[in-house]
This record gives structure tokens, sequence and C-alpha cells, in this order.
């Protein structure tokens, strides 16, 4: 069963908590970093990604590059200012983009659980990104980016989080530039203890966003406990965890470099003989339709049924379609080395698709449909993993509003 615990969390005061929430370190360039944190000293960018405060040419992954995040950390401390709450606590996290509300439940979530997969992973994590985040807990000792995770609804916990958003002022309520509002509040102990017996009662959590993050995690936490095995803070890991229910996906869409050795009009050709092809739209509609724009026009592909005897995270969408045109076709092999292709995370809209190819950057893309919670869960159950850049979550969680202390 899962467990939560309290944490005394480093954040913003209320004035500065909007100037110092920054976007995931992960789903920004440096020199997009760089764009955002321009004119602002107080953004956790210049923490999450300290190289853009170091020549353009330094390796991101040189030993002044930590010490730099450290020294903009501490900078950061005495600056926003960064306070640390005098209790441990837990905390409600809401999102709103749009039409669309979630709130999430922000605290620390046992390593060891994580270790023994009762919080499960569905993506394989990289060795370089691993050790980007791990000597970068280390310099700082704090977990500054929260682990995105995700549960069946449990109703004892949707009403303590509605209670609290009700009933409560919050710590920060503000709109960042991308239109997202973000709001935190701290729960009160008398809640607390009834959150607490609920997460008691969830078998098990579901990592959504932050594989990386997690890994790292575990590691720092092997290193600081040493050969003694010394508990601390380090034993837990900083997230906010969502009902599958509230939970939003979106589609991660492809696009190819160029068309190997095929023209525009063979592989339309190709294509042909073994989907059903209609012209557009740019979104597919439903499950089984991927959506391919080339040479100016936009063409729907019918998949088909999956065979049902396939493991399912070959069924998805996004499978099929690496097999049986991405590889098959175009020569893609494999996704997470190849560098013919590329990733466009669905909240960047079917309009940038368009744009690389029109602009010569990519010879063809493609739209998917995405997945659906319930496809992480069922391949996370039977230990499966899903496939290379298969989900965008979006809203995303910011870095800098709650920090743990480690």
């Amino acid at each position: 069963m899962a467990s939560l615990a309290p944490f005394r969390a480093l954040r913003p005061t209320p004035a500065s908590a909007r100037r110092v929430a920054a976007v995931p370190y992960d789903v920004v360039s440096s020199d997009e970093a760089k764009a955002l944190a321009a004119g602002n000293p107080l953004s956790f960018l210049h923490v999450s990604r300290p190289e853009i405060d170091l020549p353009r040419d330094i390796d991101p992954h040189d030993d002044v590059v930590y010490a730099k995040a450290a020294e903009n950390f501490d900078a950061l401390k005495a600056a926003a200012p960064l306070v640390v709450e005098d209790v441990p606590s837990l905390y409600v996290y809401r999102l709103r983009m749009g039409s669309h509300e979630q709130a999430g439940i922000a605290g620390c979530f046992s390593l060891d659980e994580y270790e023994r997969d009762i919080i499960k992973k569905h993506e394989r994590t990289r060795q370089d990104k691993e050790d980007d985040r791990t000597r970068h807990m280390l310099a700082l000792r704090a977990q500054t980016g929260p682990v995105l995770l995700t549960y069946r609804a449990s109703p004892a916990i949707d009403t303590v989080a509605a209670e609290t958003v009700a009933s409560d002022m919050p710590l920060f309520d503000f709109t960042a530039e991308d239109g997202i509002q973000h709001a935190i509040w701290r729960i009160a102990p008398d809640r607390e203890r009834g959150l607490l017996a609920a997460f008691g009662d969830v078998p098990a959590l579901y990592i959504a966003d932050g594989h990386h993050r997690a890994a790292s995690a575990a590691r720092v936490r092997g290193q600081l406990r040493g050969s003694s095995g010394t508990s601390g803070e380090w034993d837990t890991m900083l997230a906010v965890a969502f009902a599958d229910s509230q939970m939003k996906i979106l589609p991660y869409n492809r696009v190819v470099k160029d068309l190997g050795t095929l023209t525009a009009d063979r592989l339309v050709a190709t294509l042909q003989e073994d989907f059903a092809m209609t012209p557009g739209p740019s979104t597919p509609a439903r499950r089984g339709e991927v959506s391919m724009f080339l040479a100016g026009r936009w063409y729907s592909l019918a998949l088909g049924e999956a065979p049902h005897h396939l493991p399912p995270d070959e069924r998805l969408d996004v499978s099929q379609l690496q097999d049986r045109v991405l590889s098959r076709l175009l020569g893609i092999g494999d996704v997470r080395t190849d560098t013919r292709i590329d990733f466009v995370g669905g909240g960047r809209g079917t309009g940038e698709l368009e744009e690389l190819v029109q602009s010569g950057k990519a010879a063809v893309a493609f739209s998917l449909y995405p997945v659906s919670v319930d496809d992480l869960m069922q391949i996370s159950d039977t230990g499966g993993i899903m496939p290379p850049k298969s989900t965008w979550f979006e809203p995303k969680l910011r870095d800098g509003l709650l920090s743990h202390v480690i």
C-alpha cells in the first residue's frame, strides 16, 4: 500500500512565487531556458538549468555547471526569498488549463516503495540523464522538480482536496505566462491524518512524468545513506499525485527529417496499398487513426485494430505507426537514437508540425491520437514499458514552488 509523508517545504513567498516558478528543466533546451529566464533573476531556471548563466560553449555536464546551480540556489534563497515551513506539511496543488482542472496531493513518497514497484514505472531511463539529475540533487542537497504520479481515483483523497480548496486560503495562486493557473494550499493537520490513511488504501502509484527524477532520487539516497544505512529525508522523493480521472494526456507527435529512398508520391502510393487513406484532418478523431502531413497536405491513415495476441504496448497506435510505417517504410529503427526523427509534444499543436515540414526542417509529420491513462496503468501493471515519447502530460507542474531539502 502507498505511503505518504509531510515535509518542510522550501518555497517562495507569495509575492515572489510567480517570478520563481519555472517550467520543468527537461521540457526546454538551454537556449529556450535562457530566453524564458531573461530579465528575471528569480526564475528557477537559473537553478534547474544553470548553464544559461555560463559561456555558451560550456559542457552542460561540467563540474562548474553543478557548482553554479548550488551558487544560484543559495542566491535565490536570499533574493526571492525562499522560506522553509515551520512544520512538515502536505499540500494541494491545483492546475487549471482552460476548462480543464486537476487537484493533486503534494508530499514525499517512499523510495522503498519505488524500488519495490509499488510506485510503478513505464519508461526506461537513460544513464546520462540519470547522472545529470543525480549530480544536480547532490550539489543542491534538494529535490526541486516534483515527480508527477497518478493513482486509481479515491473518493477519500478527493474529499480532502476539495475541502481544503473550498475552505482555506491558498499559499500561492497565479497564472503563468502560458495561461495555466497554479494554486497551492497547505493541508490542515486535522485533514492530514485522514489523507495519510486514505493513501494507505491506495494499492499502487504510477509515475506519469519524471522517471529520471525518481531514478536519480533513488541513486542519491544510496549515496547519502552509505554503508551504515542511515535514514533521512533522502529516503523519500518529492511528488504530486493526481487521480487518474483528472489526468490529461496529449499526443506525442513525430516528425521525420527525410523520406530515405522514397519520394512523396511513392510514399503515398505505398501507404495506400496497406491502409485506408483519405484527405485530412490534422488531428485523428479516434484511436486507430493517424494523421500525416506531407507535401502540403494532411492525410488520414486508418491503422485498423491491432492483433489481440500482441502485448498491450505493441497494440498502441504509436507502436503500430512505428512498426508499419516509420521502421518498415522510412527506415527509422531505434527512435531513442535515430537522429532522423524528432518529437513534438501535443501542447504545441499541429500548426508546429505543418511549420516544420513547410520550412524544410522535416519531410513528413505524423499526428497521433493520445494514449489513455488506463493504457499506461495496464502496461505498468504487467511490467511492460510504454513506447518512447508516447505520453505528453499537460498541464505541467512548475519547478521551484515546493522543494524538498535532503
